[in-house]
């Protein structure tokens, strides 16, 4: 009877150890990022290892273009991206498919985040004398956007304004520089590149700072089913916006090996002032709505709420 009390104990214990529930990792959080100095924070996060602390796995998905990303996201590839409120809408228009929950980078009255160039040797020297040029952009994007409202800031009507869609920033910032493109409209660190190469500026959005931005959004679906992991994430980037803040010189290593700056320009490209945690106002919303849907690429009313939320930053 003994030993059958003992082998029954034991039966029973591992019975008990089969049943016991094991840790689940985290899922991973795939975010695509195209080569923008508004990824650095995100980048940065990752670099010192603050996701990490935060019990997280994130898998950067390099894009070429806001198409590219848009794709990715639309076929449940990725989780997260930086985009802007164009995208969103569009995502948006029949059902709440993405949210924007923070600032990646806005524009301020010092800082532009897009800016218009002309190409060297252009005879182009003032705004005025964009009227009618072609001027390339990404089409349906906030570069069509804020290009729109730069050039309506400095007395342009719809009629004189051109545009011509070149989805890829290389390929834009290539056209320009070999005279196929007069103008175009880029971020950084493309601009640099091209002033580097002898392009000029012509225009900026420090015109219209309120009205232009880049955002992190979340597909809503990952973002209902994992709340607290998305919450961990814009912790662990608050947390490098801030490292960034506080050392805006300790970065060139990691600029370089990501990617969002070259080596010859990592000297010359002065780091923008990121924001702190925050989301667009309902202005900027109401704004980018009206160009939308007098562009055609929006039909119907989105509401804010349906788009922008706050409910996840630190």
């Amino acid at each position: 009877m003994k030993r059958a009390s003992i082998l029954s104990l034991l039966s029973l214990v591992i019975v008990l150890m089969g049943c016991t529930p094991t840790s689940i990792d985290p899922p991973v959080l795939r975010i695509g990022l195209l080569p923008i100095l508004d990824a650095l924070p995100i980048h940065a996060a990752d670099s010192l290892g603050y996701f990490e602390e935060e019990g997280l796995e994130v898998r950067i998905i390099p894009v070429a273009s806001g198409a590219e990303r848009d794709q990715l996201m639309q076929s449940g590839q990725i989780d997260a991206m930086i985009n802007e409120l164009v995208s969103v809408m569009l995502f948006n228009q029949q059902s709440t498919r993405v949210t924007a929950v923070r600032y990646a980078r806005t524009a301020t009255a010092d800082t532009p985040l897009f800016q218009i160039l002309v190409a060297p040797g252009a005879a182009i020297r003032t705004a005025d004398d964009l009227r009618g040029i072609d001027i390339g952009i990404s089409e349906g994007t906030v570069i069509e956007y804020a290009t729109t409202r730069m050039l309506e800031a400095v007395g342009f009507d719809v009629a004189d304004i051109a545009m011509i869609a070149v989805p890829k920033i290389p390929d834009r910032l290539n056209l320009l520089l070999g005279g196929q493109l007069q103008a175009a409209t880029l971020p950084e660190p493309a601009v640099s590149v091209a002033v580097q190469q002898g392009a000029r500026v012509i225009l900026d959005d420090t015109l219209i700072p309120e009205l232009s931005s880049s955002l992190i959004t979340f597909d809503q679906t990952y973002l209902e089913a994992n709340p607290e992991l998305v919450r961990a994430f814009l912790r662990a980037v608050e947390r490098a916006v801030e490292a960034i803040h506080t050392n805006p010189n300790a970065w060139d290593e990691l600029l370089v090996d990501r990617n969002l700056l070259s080596l010859e320009l990592v000297d010359q490209v002065q780091l923008p002032r990121y924001p702190l945690a925050g989301v667009p106002e309902p202005v900027s919303f109401a704004d980018t709505l009206l160009w939308a849907q007098s562009s055609g690429y929006v039909n119907v009313d989105i509401a804010y709420e349906a788009c922008v939320t706050d409910d996840y930053l630190p």
